[in-house]
């Protein structure tokens, strides 16, 4: 397998094509999308060309956002906004907001975020896509529309881990790629016993290592082109991101 970062893309801005950059971008660097590609692409950019970005001094707070903000030290706006964009607060200290974001998804400030966003010092910040599966089949049939073929598209963000320190980039919108393989009781391990809880994260996986490749300060490179891992690349869509949440029925932690 290997990981292509695709250079030279622009600051994106509302209503650019990201799929028009990424094309532009493989042919600077002398190359095509290709059959059975997977693009990767940081969660930012999709958010920026959907308008996402918001003013924190456009943002009137709710007793609730106020309270959250005392409870955390947040602002109250940025309280507000973490509010508006959770169905859920599971934990609200100074350290940290961990909130089950309306996708279901659960992550640090409901995935709200002024790193790498002109204005952040200024109170900008950045809101994830409102339907990030959505935005991923919209990216990947404007791909296919410009190079003939329809790669697998995954839109990544970093996420923290429970128990764990530091972040790891994983799956937020997927289009055309297995998400899950699950291999219970269909393989062997090594001394012929059946695998009875293994469970691939596929899409996590390619997130993952696309994203260290592509960088997350000032490299520039919010997209990569993952090859040699085909054999994921579906030809419908798929269930996207949402199939590999744990059901709430499933939470082993309340």
């Amino acid at each position: 397998m290997s990981i292509v970062p695709l250079c030279g893309m622009p600051l994106f801005a509302p209503g650019m094509s990201i799929a028009s950059e990424v094309v532009a971008a493989g042919l600077r660097d002398g190359d095509v999308v290709r059959a059975g590609d997977i693009v990767v692409i940081a969660q930012k950019i999709v958010s920026k060309v959907e308008g996402r970005l918001v003013r924190l001094v456009d943002v009137a707070p709710g007793a609730a956002a106020r309270q959250l903000a005392g409870t955390t030290g947040r602002e109250p706006e940025m309280a507000q906004l973490i509010l508006d964009e959770s169905s859920e607060i599971l934990r609200a200290t100074p350290a940290a907001i961990i909130a089950r974001q309306n996708t279901g998804h659960v992550l640090a400030n409901a995935g709200i975020d002024a790193s790498n966003v002109a204005g952040g010092d200024e109170g900008h910040v950045l809101l994830w896509p409102l339907d990030p599966d959505a935005s991923a089949r919209a990216i990947r049939a404007e791909l296919g529309a410009l190079c003939g073929v329809s790669p697998a598209v995954v839109i990544a963000d970093s996420l923290g881990r429970a128990w764990r320190i530091g972040t790891v980039g994983a799956a937020i919108g997927v289009a055309g790629l297995t998400v899950l393989d699950d291999r219970r009781g269909k393989e062997q391990d090594l001394f012929g016993r059946t695998l009875q809880a293994t469970v691939i994260a596929i899409a996590d996986s390619i997130a993952a290592a696309a994203v260290l490749a592509m960088g997350e300060g000032a490299e520039g490179t919010p997209a990569a082109l993952v090859r040699g891992a085909g054999q994921w690349v579906m030809d419908e869509d798929g269930p996207g991101a949402a199939s590999g949440l744990r059901a709430l029925a499933e939470d082993m932690f309340r």
